[in-house]
């Protein structure tokens, strides 16, 4: 084999494997239809709903590879709930204790696809200083251009049950507050243009 053929051949190598790292598809998360929610049964007669108002993150897809990331980050102090009063408590130490974890974070490890949805992520989650695996499920995974803006994004919704206590939120179980936490966090992103 001569040399000009053997660099002809890793030329072409590069160019395939440049080509291949080309379909991962970057999106930065829309944070004003991104609000994480999340639901607890309040001293076991009402279901009990807040939200966050503030995130940040990125999610990456290569639908042809079947893998992908989401990082998300969400700001604790922008959590509301349905009362004032209410709000100043869960931001105390009793619960998310904004003063001195003022965030909280979720990271993927793996998203499942079925064919080339994205039908859930196994992830870590980082709340009160503490990191646990959870799994989310994901539901209405679609990409496609924005009707107004012409802008190509992608959506989804991502859901998940955890026991808080597992993180060290202890306050109120278990006749106040639950500790079983549903969150849901859905997901609209725009493509990153290059």
């Amino acid at each position: 084999m001569t040399k000009q053929l053997a660099a002809a051949i890793v030329a072409a190598t590069l160019a395939v494997t440049a080509g291949g790292a080309v379909a991962e598809d970057t999106y930065t998360i829309d944070p004003v239809h991104s609000q994480p929610i999340f639901e607890v049964q309040h001293m076991g007669f009402s279901l009990q709903r807040g939200s966050f108002t503030k995130l940040s993150g990125k999610v990456t897809l290569d639908r042809a590879a079947k893998k992908g990331s989401v990082d998300v980050t969400i700001d604790t102090t922008s959590i509301r709930t349905i009362d004032p009063r209410l709000d100043t408590h869960v931001k105390s130490e009793d619960f998310f204790n904004v003063a001195k974890y003022p965030t909280m974070t979720f990271k993927s490890t793996s998203l499942t696809f079925d064919g080339d949805r994205v039908v859930g992520m196994d992830g870590e989650l980082t709340l009160l200083g503490v990191t646990k695996p959870v799994a989310l499920k994901v539901v209405n995974d679609v990409c496609g251009e924005h009707p107004f803006n012409k802008k190509p994004m992608c959506g989804a919704e991502a859901t998940t049950t955890i026991k808080r206590s597992e993180w060290g939120m202890k306050y109120g179980i278990p006749r106040a507050v639950s500790d079983d936490v549903r969150l849901t966090l859905p997901i609209e992103a725009y493509k990153d243009q290059g």
